[in-house]
């Protein structure tokens, strides 16, 4: 599907995520928006979001991505910033009306309307469960990309509240030694628990993910 550079380079990403079983959770909304401003301040400076998250009602939440291609990255960090909280999260590309200014709950757009679209659809039933949905207005994107995360997020199910936390701690230290000496186990230990978190899957797919998106939006801003 052919797009015009023009169109391509004012195309933004939004997210809009929300808790599973957040019905389970006590204290949901003053736990989730200390996450929150945590994860604002982190990925701010990380360059991985242009405004803070707006929670918008209850335990929905939303953002707007710094570039296309680091959505993928986004996903990730922000599932494990979140912990223990499980994410849905719907993905909007597109247009946006007029300047991208905190609260974002106040910006408006297609590439919001995509975003809802996106997060209702993972509310609705499906063939398969999944906790990441993508929509664009290139079809052949949407499938490729939300065929990728469904088979994805059937591996992330799987993935443990214990297993969670070595990926998190890796995920910082970015090595298998220095992630068990913070965690306090042995390095055959921490090398287990993400093999069978699947987390090197999770990490294949954010980099297959980020090329993919790149040579469908070559003027990601």
């Amino acid at each position: 599907m052919y797009i015009d550079m023009q169109s391509v380079a004012d195309l933004y990403a939004v997210l809009i995520a929300d808790v599973v079983a957040s019905r389970s959770s006590q204290n949901l909304r003053s736990l989730l928006n200390a996450k929150l401003r945590i994860a604002s301040i982190a990925q701010l400076d990380e360059k991985l979001i242009r405004v803070p998250y707006a929670v918008t009602a209850g335990d929905e939440f939303q953002v707007v991505a710094a570039r296309l291609e680091r959505l993928p990255r986004l996903i990730l960090d922000l599932r494990r910033r979140l912990l223990p909280f499980r994410l849905r999260i719907g993905v909007g590309i597109g247009t946006v009306e007029g300047q991208i200014r905190k609260p974002v709950n106040r910006v408006a757009g297609e590439a919001f309307e995509n975003a809802r679209r996106a997060i209702m659809e993972i509310k609705a039933t499906r063939k398969y469960p999944t906790l990441t949905l993508f929509h664009t207005n290139q079809e052949s994107f949407d499938r490729v990309a939300n065929l990728i995360y469904g088979l994805h997020d059937t591996l992330l199910r799987r993935t443990t509240t214990k297993q969670w936390e070595t990926i998190a701690v890796y995920l910082i230290k970015n090595r298998v030694d220095y992630t068990a000496k913070a965690l306090k186990i042995d390095r055959s230990t921490a090398s287990r628990n993400l093999k069978r978190s699947f987390f090197w899957q999770m990490e294949d797919t954010v980099l297959v993910m980020e090329q993919f998106i790149s040579e469908n939006f070559e003027a990601c801003t």
